[in-house]
């Protein structure tokens, strides 16, 4: 605890200096909002049969897309980015070879980012209930916390072979990079992925993103109970279980690699 405090007053004392930033976030969230919102009025009252199961409405299925999806982007990259960090500003030796546990530095590094991600989706969420009539009647937060956690921690797995990539070519994300793209164009954040053609939709199913959004858009949409979105949990929780123990086998081995190739300063 103490060093995920430490991490925490680091991180926010930056952001605090950097005011204008967060305000340029929030603004940037406006308008993607206004987009869509008016993008969905093309819909009009047509019934679009590939988003009845989510209730029909355009701008409710992509608010969730939009909102939640910025969790995925987080995960992919901000483990690899608190590496290019502490390369660049000369921390990243003197954390990894100190005595604190390597679990505890990767966590920690991302905590403030994750606090942050949360309140622009709720400002999200906000925005769409106050000002274009989005509705949380039928919400099962319960289901929708237990969705968001399994997805943060299958994300999280990725994220951290990203942030072991890092550690050996020192610039560049490759795997951050196909994967977000990939997500973006197959996972459903912008439109329902049953509208992808025949030999597209199936890979579609090898992207955590896919199972995060179906499971938190019946949660949040329709108030579907945990045993409703079943195959979206056991997809998830099976995606944590296999990519969190590879991630960080692959991190320690990139980690020893670096120490013996005395490469941990190189930027």
């Amino acid at each position: 605890m103490s060093v995920a405090r430490a991490f925490f007053k680091r991180d926010l004392s930056l952001a605090l200096s950097y005011r204008l930033s967060f305000l340029m976030q929030i603004g940037g969230i406006f308008f993607s909002v206004t987009l869509f919102y008016f993008l969905a009025q093309l819909f009009g009252t047509a019934l679009v049969p590939q988003l009845e199961q989510y209730g029909g409405d355009y701008f409710s299925f992509v608010l969730i897309g939009l909102a939640f999806s910025g969790y995925m982007g987080l995960s992919l990259s901000s483990f690899a980015q608190s590496i290019r960090e502490g390369q660049m500003m000369g921390t990243l030796e003197i954390m990894l070879l100190s005595p604190t546990r390597l679990s505890a530095i990767l966590l920690s590094s991302t905590l403030w980012s994750y606090l942050l991600t949360t309140v622009r989706v709720l400002v999200y969420l906000l925005l769409g209930v106050l000002v274009f009539s989005f509705s949380l009647n039928q919400a099962n937060f319960l289901t929708a916390l237990v969705i968001l956690v399994l997805s943060i921690t299958s994300f999280s797995g990725i994220g951290i072979l990203s942030a072991a990539l890092v550690l050996i070519v020192k610039k560049g994300d490759p795997v951050a990079w196909a994967l977000g793209g990939a997500s973006s164009l197959l996972a459903g954040v912008y439109y329902p992925i049953t509208v992808l053609p025949d030999w597209l939709e199936p890979i579609s199913r090898f992207l955590p993103l896919t199972y995060a959004l179906d499971g938190m858009r019946m949660a949040m949409l329709k108030g579907v109970s945990l045993y409703d979105v079943r195959f979206d949990i056991l997809a998830l929780l099976g995606f944590t279980v296999v990519l969190t123990p590879l991630a960080f086998l692959v991190f320690r081995k990139a980690l020893k690699r670096a120490k013996i190739e005395g490469s941990l300063i190189q930027y």
